[in-house]
């Protein structure tokens, strides 16, 4: 039997330190069975006698004073910890104040989200023009410290709490990635992030009116500014429409839901829910028919959880093919039940499913086109605390190496050795930036070259991805 999706006001799919954690609450009907009474009682067949044996004995017996709340939370977290999900946690009043701030249309903070991957806490992806990526965060690098706190046996929530502050303060956050040997030590001006979701344009290719829609992420008025800004779109005669999800970490589902309402007939499902007892539920629109001019999806690393369900429903059940690169992989959902002090658990419940029944977990979700971006859009952070200049070998000349090939200065060497071809790139760079041409790589000659890089990879003069997809979509 077709089923209509029909969620809660406030439910999500993301993977966040503006919110944390990566969820996708489930359908109204189990919402509604857990919130009811989310905890069993001994009737049921439940035996308590042991956690309760615990619990007195340590509130009334132990040598020092304990606070009972405390006690109570920490069998609630330990009880949790027990299976190994990074996505099953305890959120404290505070916390889920937190967690329930970051759905609204702002909120402070550096702007970008977090995940986990086998057991490392990693960046899923920042935000577009947030502090993160302004300060060079960059998807799949794992956090190890946070103003030099590590970060070892924190959860999701934990970490979040210690990277999220007030507008104009500083964060100091030390990353690991891959291919880069040292620690990278960024420091963060958190600030306001808007939660401005949805950005439309015309791109002309051909004597075509081509309709572009970047949703950054699922928040609660993404799927109304999504549907007025097609409106628009398709009163301007376009030959076709592009959604771009990169770097989109996911959101409330029930956004993903409406717009996927707009794009997907009904007659195949857009999303399976499977249960733990192998059970599937599929969920369906009630469109009847397809939009009459092609559609295609940009998708890359930083594309995770409600992304992954447009960019698959789209690909299977729409028929729509995904330009770029694999994505993140999230294939679980998560339902938060209210403890009733303000507190909840957010509590893995199911697989979800590609309409064909792929489970994408861990695996991501192939591009039917792949179109990697130039070395350029990779590169790493100068973090340039001396002065290098010829002889000298280091991982931040190999750093500065790739940005100046990157940029179109050549250098013959690659490995991080200082040679003459580097020093003449160098001086090349510092005199078409207004610099001193010393040859040598300073503080400010870094700082100019990553800005520069920065410019370029914000340019879309220089964004392979998008332009294929344009000239794709052009091409039908």
């Amino acid at each position: 039997m077709k089923k209509a999706w029909v969620l809660p006001a406030a439910v999500t799919v993301s993977l966040t330190t503006g919110a944390v954690g990566g969820a996708v609450y489930g359908p109204k009907l189990l919402s509604e069975q857990l919130t009811e009474d989310p905890v069993p009682s001994k009737e049921e067949g439940v035996q308590l006698s042991k956690v309760e044996k615990a619990y007195e004995l340590i509130s009334k017996h132990y040598v020092e004073e304990v606070d009972e709340g405390k006690l109570e939370e920490g069998a609630i977290e330990g009880m949790l910890e027990t299976l190994k999900d990074p996505y099953s946690v305890y959120m404290d009043k505070e916390t889920a104040k937190q967690f329930n701030d970051s759905l609204d249309s702002s909120f402070e903070g550096i702007g970008t989200e977090i995940g986990m991957e086998d057991g490392k806490i990693i960046i899923v992806s920042p935000y577009k023009n947030s502090p993160a990526e302004k300060a060079g965060l960059k998807p799949k690098d794992q956090l190890l410290k946070v103003n030099g706190e590590s970060l070892e046996g924190l959860d999701l929530f934990e970490t979040s709490m210690k990277i999220r502050g007030k507008k104009g303060t500083k964060v100091t956050i030390e990353v690991k990635r891959a291919g880069v040997s040292d620690p990278i030590k960024l420091e963060v001006v958190r600030d306001t992030i808007p939660i401005e979701t949805v950005h439309k344009a015309i791109k002309e290719e051909n004597g075509k009116n081509i309709g572009y829609l970047e949703i950054t992420s699922f928040s609660q008025n993404t799927s109304k500014d999504f549907k007025k800004s097609l409106k628009e779109l398709e009163e301007q005669n376009i030959s076709g429409l592009l959604i771009d999800v990169r770097g989109n970490p996911g959101g409330l589902l029930d956004s993903v839901q409406e717009m996927l309402a707009l794009l997907i007939p009904s007659d195949k499902p857009y999303l399976l829910i499977e249960e733990r007892n192998g059970n599937r539920q599929e969920f369906y629109t009630d469109l009847k028919e397809k939009k009459p001019y092609p559609i295609a999806v940009l998708i890359d690393k930083g594309s995770a959880s409600a992304s992954e369900i447009m960019a698959g429903a789209l690909a299977e059940a729409g028929g729509y093919p995904l330009i770029g690169e694999k994505t993140f992989g999230k294939g679980t959902v998560q339902q938060a039940v209210p403890m009733g002090d303000g507190s909840n658990i957010k509590l893995t419940l199911f697989k979800w499913l590609t309409p064909e029944g792929n489970w994408i977990h861990k695996k991501g979700i192939k591009p039917t086109i792949e179109i990697h971006q130039p070395a350029l859009f990779s590169s790493h952070p100068l973090n340039v605390e001396k002065t290098f200049k010829r002889d000298m070998t280091h991982e931040q000349i190999e750093n500065a190496q790739g940005m100046l090939r990157g940029l179109g200065y050549q250098t013959s060497r690659q490995d991080g050795y200082f040679d003459l071809k580097t020093e003449i790139a160098v001086k090349a760079f510092q005199k078409q930036n207004g610099l001193t041409a010393t040859g040598v790589l300073d503080k400010k000659t870094a700082a100019a070259l990553e800005n520069t890089v920065l410019s370029r990879v914000n340019d879309e003069a220089y964004d392979v991805q998008l332009k294929a997809a344009i000239r794709y979509l052009a091409s039908k």
